[in-house]
């Protein structure tokens, strides 16, 4: 699902439900991840574990050595060097996506519960124009609940943001504006336009970030690419 919104050059593996759970839930920890769940409850465990599986999959399908996937700076992943990579992980899902740096300078992944966001969340997140956006695409898409695949997508750009970075993003400086697709379906892009000053990238300073987005087997997913170029 996650590699249809990715270009080629990046390789991405997931893990979908019980199946996902049999296939990763058992992979060894390297003795420093372990540090990092010694105390977690069984579900965040299953969840740490499974998403390093197909972290270590994907960088085995990249050619490079496994190795630990721990946490940085605001929980971001450290990836091996010349390597770039994102994780995701919800109820029934795991993703990761891993490509080499000189041929993408960032990405970002995030797959989310196809449903409405709670209560009181999408004002929390949302601008009034995307909020009128939204609108308007519920009436192209009535099938796509458009509150949760606007947050799915502001995540994706902050774990796009922040290694090329290393700032927080919050939800307000981002304004995303998401298309479905024309010749139909529950899939399309969007732009995210940055009202803070964006990163430095290829030598020039990067306002924008695009993304792709699918809705599929009771999940929405997003990425975001950054070329080298900016």
């Amino acid at each position: 699902m996650i590699e249809e919104l990715l270009p080629d050059s990046v390789v991405a593996v997931e893990a979908f439900g019980e199946e996902g759970v049999r296939e990763f839930g058992d992979a060894p920890l390297y003795p420093q991840e372990e540090a990092l769940v010694a105390r977690a409850v069984a579900k965040r465990r299953r969840e740490f574990t499974v998403v390093r599986g197909c972290a270590r999959r994907a960088m085995e399908k990249l050619g490079v050595p496994p190795q630990p996937v721990l946490s940085g700076e605001r929980g971001a992943p450290q990836w091996p060097a010349g390597v770039n990579g994102s994780m995701t992980h919800c109820e029934g899902y795991a993703g990761a996506a891993l490509v080499r740096a000189v041929d993408l300078a960032s990405l970002g992944i995030d797959a989310e519960p196809h449903q409405p966001l709670p209560e009181g969340v999408l004002s929390a997140v949302s601008l009034p124009a995307e909020a009128e956006r939204l609108r308007r695409l519920a009436e192209e898409r009535p099938e796509v609940h458009g509150d949760r695949l606007l947050f799915s997508a502001k995540e994706s750009v902050y774990k796009a943001w922040f290694p090329l970075t290393r700032k927080w993003l919050d939800f307000a400086e981002a304004d995303i504006d998401v298309s479905a697709d024309p010749a139909g379906g529950a899939h399309g892009v969007f732009r995210a336009r940055l009202l803070v000053p964006g990163p430095m990238v290829g030598g020039r300073r990067v306002e924008c970030f695009d993304g792709r987005w699918i809705v599929r087997r009771g999940l929405v997913a997003t990425a975001v690419t950054v070329p080298n170029d900016g």
